[in-house]
């Protein structure tokens, strides 16, 4: 078994628990900007025969996907038997539809760009909308890891008297799953978006949530207005302090110094995304994924 993982270098510390799961050599990659915005990559070419997973997060889509998949095709250039994608954040989700006309409906249009350079692609907690499944969306091997369990456990671990509260009715099943999986009551809220900075929320049940610690957890986290929205609630009622749980932590702008600056008693996240609120980790779920991707590829028969 030759496995061999080269993360891009946003991920290098995730990849320490990915590789570990996974059985995988790490290999180094370098990633050259050039003034005029191209880019060039470099990687280990001693590749003959390898299983490989290049591991990149997708918060940046735009930025990264050439590179991605000049990467992709150079390692195949280099003999690598099967290349896998770990994008433990997936971009290009919510355009699963078109909502005005002429539109162009990207999640499936950056699924066909993906697919024409790896062999298969293991994700955590996707945000899905109307496409029921990610191997709807994705015509190779996929495999999509739950962040509940791990997000269950260090709540359960760091706020036992937790309540969690999911900012709107999507978020319902997996704060159901949260909350059931760390012993605690959860609620969820209703929203309306009128706009990316917009947001309004309904009032948390102030009976169901005295005497605990409200944990809100949210998918997604990007213009942060969401849960600033819902703390404004929280104090009114005169709850404690929240704690914020991010699955994956885009904070695009200045959403986490807006954030930092409120009533919070803590922020944390998964490492999905490289960042400074990073408290749980997610590498070895995805390790395992992708080792069970990696060995049925291997077992199945070449087609001729």
């Amino acid at each position: 078994m030759n496995r061999i993982l080269i993360p891009f270098p946003a991920d290098v510390a995730l990849a320490a628990t990915v590789g570990a799961e996974l059985g995988a050599r790490i290999a180094p990659l370098d990633w050259h900007r050039f003034p005029d915005g191209e880019s060039l990559v470099a990687l280990d070419d001693g590749l003959q025969g390898a299983d490989l997973a290049i591991l990149a997060s997708l918060r940046t889509a735009d930025a990264i996907a050439l590179p991605l998949r000049f990467a992709a095709e150079t390692a195949r250039e280099f003999g690598a038997r099967s290349v896998g994608l770990i994008a433990p954040y997936l971009g290009y989700m919510r355009q699963d539809t078109r909502f005005h006309r002429g539109e162009a409906v990207t999640s499936p249009l950056f699924a066909r760009f993906l697919e024409q350079s790896f062999d298969w692609l293991v994700t955590v907690d996707p945000h899905l909308h109307r496409t029921p499944r990610l191997d709807a969306l994705y015509r190779i091997p996929t495999a999509q890891v739950r962040a509940a369990p791990v997000v269950a456990r260090w709540i359960a671990a760091n706020v036992p008297d937790a309540t969690v509260i999911g900012p709107d009715s999507e978020s319902e099943q997996w704060v159901n799953s949260i909350a059931t999986q760390a012993g605690v009551p959860f609620q969820v809220l209703r929203k309306v978006r009128r706009g990316d900075y917009d947001v309004s929320v309904s009032l948390p049940d102030a009976d169901a949530a005295a005497g605990r610690t409200p944990v809100l957890v949210d998918d997604i986290v990007s213009s942060g207005r969401t849960i600033l929205e819902t703390l404004v609630h929280l104090e009114r009622l005169g709850l404690p302090a929240p704690v914020v749980v991010a699955i994956h932590p885009v904070f695009s702008g200045d959403a986490y110094e807006q954030l930092k600056t409120a009533r919070l008693a803590r922020i944390v996240s998964t490492d999905t995304i490289a960042h400074p609120s990073n408290a749980i980790s997610t590498g070895p779920a995805l390790g395992a994924a992708a080792s069970k991707l990696m060995t049925s590829l291997s077992a199945a028969p070449e087609v001729s």
